[in-house]
C-alpha cells in the first residue's frame, strides 16, 4: 500500500509541474503576442504622424519626417521579406544576419532623428540637414539593395521549378500520347504470299514436292480392298453330309 501511495503521489506531483508549465509557456506566449500587437498599433500610429507632418510641416521639420518615414519604411519592408525568406532559404540566414548589423545603424539614425524633431536651434537643422540626409539615402540603398537581392533570388529559383517541371509535364503528356507515333492497323499493309518456284524447263508450272517420311511410304504400298474376299470352305471326314431335301 505504501508503494501504491508513493507512485499516486509521484504522479500527483508530475501533472502538477506539467500544467505549471504549460500554463507558464501560455503565459508568456500570451504575453507575446500581447507586446507584439501593442508594437505594431505603436508603430503604426507612429507611420501615420510622421506620414501627417511631412505633408503638413514645411523646412526642417517637414524633411525629417520625411527621411524617418523613408528610412522606417525600407527597413521594416527589408526585415519582412528577409525573414520570410530565411525559413525556406538557407543561404538567406548570412543576409539576415547582415542586415541586422545595418539595423543597427538605422535605429541609431532613427532616434537621432526623432530627438532633433524637438531641437529648437532650426539653424543648426539646417546645417545638419545634408549630412542626415546623406546617411539615410546610404542606409535605405543598403536595405533596398538586400530587399530585391532577395526577391530576384526568390524569383529565380521559382522560375527554374517552373521550367524543370514544364520539362516534365511535356515528357509525361508525350507518353500519354504515344500512340500517336505508331501506325494503326488500317495503315499497315499485308504481305504478299510468296511465289511458286518454277521448275527447270517448265517455265512457270507450279510443282510440289515429293512427300517424304510415312507419308512416302503410304503412297508406295499398294493399295488394298476395304473388305476380304470371301473364301472355299474347308470339309472334314467327320462331318455328315448335308441330306438333301424332300421334293414330296
Amino acid at each position: 500500500m505504501e508503494a501504491v501511495g508513493a507512485i499516486v503521489a509521484l504522479l500527483f506531483v508530475l501533472f502538477l509541474v506539467l500544467g505549471v508549465y504549460a500554463t507558464v509557456k501560455a503565459v508568456r506566449a500570451a504575453k507575446r503576442g500581447v507586446d507584439r500587437t501593442i508594437m505594431e498599433a505603436r508603430r503604426t500610429v507612429e507611420d501615420t504622424t510622421l506620414r501627417a507632418r511631412s505633408f503638413a510641416q514645411v523646412g526642417s521639420a517637414g524633411e525629417l519626417a520625411q527621411l524617418r518615414l523613408a528610412l522606417r519604411t525600407s527597413m521594416r519592408a527589408t526585415q519582412d521579406v528577409l525573414q520570410a525568406g530565411a525559413a525556406e532559404d538557407a543561404s538567406l540566414k548570412e543576409t539576415l544576419e547582415l542586415f541586422d548589423r545595418l539595423s543597427v545603424h538605422g535605429h541609431e539614425l532613427d532616434d537621432e532623428l526623432r530627438r532633433l524633431e524637438r531641437d529648437p536651434d532650426k539653424a543648426a537643422l539646417a546645417e545638419r540637414l545634408p549630412e542626415l540626409r546623406e546617411r539615410t539615402e546610404q542606409i535605405k540603398k543598403a536595405a533596398d539593395s538586400l530587399r530585391w537581392s532577395a526577391r530576384d533570388r526568390a524569383r529565380r529559383f521559382a522560375n527554374d521549378d517552373l521550367d524543370s517541371l514544364s520539362t516534365q509535364i511535356d515528357m509525361e503528356a508525350g507518353a500519354l500520347r504515344h500512340w500517336t507515333t505508331e501506325p494503326s492497323s488500317t495503315d499497315r499493309t499485308p504481305a504478299e504470299w510468296p511465289e511458286p518456284e518454277a521448275a527447270d524447263g517448265k517455265g512457270a508450272e507450279q510443282t510440289w514436292s515429293e512427300p517424304s517420311g510415312p507419308a512416302q511410304q503410304a503412297a508406295q504400298e499398294p493399295t488394298r480392298p476395304a473388305i476380304t474376299p470371301p473364301t472355299a470352305r474347308v470339309t472334314y471326314p467327320w462331318e455328315k453330309k448335308a441330306k438333301p431335301e424332300s421334293t414330296t
